[in-house]
């Protein structure tokens, strides 16, 4: 056939070619055509942008934290240390378990600050489990979690070091130069003549006072945080292996039936458009045929 022909048989039959193609939209192209232009809402492009200036932060290499604490000229660095370390006992051996890490603890002369065990569940679910806070001094930190490991499987272990040598320093400086200046009020208070001159520097001295306490203390205690390491230690018996053994209940039976139904619905649903728009096709095709 010449493409003259077939322009004048397209010409002839244009309704017919329209309503293929709006036909064909509705059905295949309706709902994807409806995401696409939702994606382009204001609301989903602020979204986009935000996520992506996100994500640009996270892998362009922007880190505003600041290494506060790091003092590179201080040979003798304070650091602190903290663990936290979870371990499965067998069934039935969670009371020896904790009778060993008592006399772990004991024997490197470390200290429960807290404990809380319990059990848990009932009858075959039943199971105990138990959490403690212990201070261990630094030289024989390494020694005690290594004994602690041979409690059970280890399940879970975490060791975070912070170097606060930096930190520390300053507070020491901060001290001596706060030291420094209540002498000097000291001084003026015992050359003072009037009555308000000295009750000014009495004021003076009091807060000048708590706060060299306030500075002595926060060393004091970054010391014994420094001299002992803290270790957070929990220990969980393992659970039957037929805790959670059971048959299925008729209320579950019936709800996944229910679901099944649900889906073949849908499934039908879903293809009854794609089949009727195949016998609106095939009728027009065969209409076509029947006038050439």
């Amino acid at each position: 056939m010449a493409i003259k022909e077939q322009l004048v048989k397209i010409k002839e039959n244009w309704l017919i070619a329209v309503l293929v193609l709006v036909l064909f939209l509705f059905v295949a192209g309706g709902s994807n055509l409806s995401r696409s232009f939702g994606s382009f809402t204001p609301q989903a492009m602020m979204g986009k942008v935000s996520m992506d200036y996100g994500e640009s932060l996270r892998g362009g290499g922007y880190y505003p934290n600041v290494e506060a604490d790091f003092a590179p000229e201080v040979e003798e660095r304070k650091i602190l240390k903290t663990t936290s370390m979870s371990t499965e006992v067998k069934r039935g051996t969670f009371q020896t378990s904790e009778t060993k890490l008592k006399n772990i603890v004991s024997s490197s002369d470390s200290f429960i600050l807290s404990e809380n065990s319990n059990n848990q569940g009932s009858k075959r679910k039943s199971y105990y489990s138990g959490s403690y806070q212990i201070k261990v001094e630094q030289g024989k930190y390494k020694a005690v979690v290594s004994q602690l490991k041979e409690i059970g499987e280890v399940r879970s272990f975490n060791e975070n070091a912070r170097d606060v040598t930096g930190s520390y320093t300053n507070t020491q400086i901060e001290l001596q130069t706060e030291k420094e200046r209540l002498k000097r009020y000291q001084v003026m208070y015992d050359e003072a003549k009037e009555i308000n001159d000295k009750l000014n520097l009495n004021d003076r001295i009091f807060n000048q006072e708590r706060r060299i306490k306030y500075l002595e203390d926060s060393l004091k205690n970054t010391d014994k945080r420094i001299e002992y390491s803290t270790i957070h230690f929990s220990m969980t018996e393992k659970r039957s292996e037929y805790a959670n053994l059971a048959l299925v209940k008729i209320s579950e039976l019936i709800r996944g039936f229910v679901s099944s139904i649900n889906a073949l619905l849908q499934l039908v649903f879903v293809i009854i458009p794609w089949a009727i728009a195949f016998l609106i096709i095939s009728w027009i095709v065969k209409l076509i045929k029947r006038k050439n």
